[in-house]
């Protein structure tokens, strides 16, 4: 399907729901960049923030995945189509209501 299609789907009003991902599932696949129709999504190196409260097992696989992670700086773009959760290998993404 492509992003133009899978865009109309979206009902939902932008900034509504967002996407928030699991940093301690997420191994920088990039489905999620690859599937979204809003372009919500980038990979980075993970903030420092983000990886000093993980585990050891996290942290250890997050350098065995070179550090990198999705964030989503356009979070207020999602309209709720749910492809980044369905596509998301690890099961990373979950789609939550806007603080």
């Amino acid at each position: 399907m492509d992003g133009q299609t899978a865009a109309s789907r979206c009902k939902q009003q932008p900034g509504v729901i967002v996407p928030v991902v699991n940093f301690k599932r997420c191994e920088d696949k990039a489905d999620c960049v690859t599937v979204c129709p809003e372009n919500v999504f980038a990979i980075r190196r993970i903030d420092d923030a983000d990886y000093q409260p993980l585990g050891l097992l996290q942290k250890f696989k997050l350098r065995v995945h070179g550090m990198q992670v999705a964030y989503t700086p356009n979070a207020d773009a999602c309209r709720a189509c749910g492809l980044c959760v369905t596509a998301c290998p690890e099961k990373a993404i979950t789609l939550a209501m806007a603080i």
